[in-house]
């Protein structure tokens, strides 16, 4: 079985060796390797154009920084394989891991995206990330982080897949739709989970599949102003695209509170202001985003999400 290996770059020169490296242990199960330049203006294009790989490779060069969304359209909208690996340039991958994915999503046609084993790679004893978690207050959480390596040795259902190192149906996203294009990076993931459960579909950890990812490589840093403004900006958009108006009706309470309680918290990290822009901004420009077309056919699947989120968020309130 092959699978497309989709992985946008952007000034990631550093990175590559050891990834390409890690890709080409497991050249088996690759049928090509698609990479999204960016527009960077370090040396990457280059190492890339001279490295010896073991499988096809296409390169995609932009001019500019379109961000990670677009980036992996384009790649997706290339790929010639049912099964897309997304993955992050700042990692290193282990052995069998991306055959284990494929193996994984190709057991049931109701598995829309699985998700890596994703461990710290300056301290590959912590994991990094097994899955996201979404609640009523809007708020996503990584799974697992910061827990030890040995667990989470189980595969279970996880809310939305990391798209830093998941793979993904191709011929669900031709139904549900792709990353959505206007979010540039962050929650796209999130966005493209909900939506895979609003029609039914599964996303699941699988974790024999081992990644080790440095983490904020292109952005920087944890918290910055970039990242704060965006990722505020786009978690509105989900709420807006995503929830049915009843749910947001009955939900309003909840992501109120939680949309004031992020302030606060960026208040106190001194990006505040740049919270609030963000916040402005996915509320002035919400008319953009395409709304999920509400069909009654999956009103048990509303229902389903609703009780995830009502879980979570309780599982927060515990903490």
């Amino acid at each position: 079985m092959k699978v497309s290996v989709v992985t946008p770059n952007y000034n990631g020169e550093k990175f590559l060796k050891t990834f390409f490296d890690s890709l080409n242990h497991d050249y088996e199960c690759i049928g090509e390797l698609i990479l999204v330049d960016n527009g960077s203006t370090d040396k990457s294009k280059d190492f890339i154009k001279d490295y010896s790989f073991n499988f096809p490779v296409h390169l995609i060069e932009n001019s500019e920084n379109l961000g990670f969304a677009p980036a992996v359209n384009q790649g997706i909208r290339k790929a010639k394989y049912e099964y897309i690996f997304s993955v992050n340039n700042d990692t290193e991958i282990e052995k069998c891991s991306i055959r284990n994915l494929a193996d994984l999503i190709s057991s049931s046609k109701d598995i829309f995206s699985v998700q890596a084993k994703m461990l710290q790679y300056n301290n590959k004893e912590l994991i990094d990330d097994v899955g996201d978690e979404y609640n009523l207050l809007a708020w996503t959480k990584k799974t697992g982080e910061n827990h030890k390596s040995d667990e989470f040795g189980e595969i279970c259902d996880i809310f939305s897949s990391c798209a830093g190192a998941a793979m993904y149906r191709k011929s669900v996203m031709e139904e549900i739709g792709m990353f959505d294009d206007n979010f540039f990076a962050y929650m796209e993931d999130v966005d493209l989970a909900i939506r895979s459960r609003i029609h039914g579909y599964k996303n699941l950890l699988c974790p024999n599949a081992i990644v080790y990812h440095i983490g904020s490589a292109t952005s920087g840093s944890r918290y910055n102003e970039f990242k704060v403004k965006l990722a505020a900006r786009n978690n509105v958009w989900v709420v807006y695209k995503n929830l049915p108006i009843p749910l947001k009706i009955i939900n309003f309470i909840f992501l109120f509170f939680g949309f004031l309680i992020k302030y606060i918290f960026f208040l106190k990290k001194g990006f505040g202001p740049t919270y609030l822009e963000g916040i402005k901004e996915g509320l002035n420009t919400r008319n953009k985003i395409n709304k999920v077309k509400f069909n009654s056919k999956n009103t048990k699947n509303y229902f389903k999400i609703e009780y995830r989120l009502i879980v979570n968020t309780l599982k927060f309130l515990k903490k």
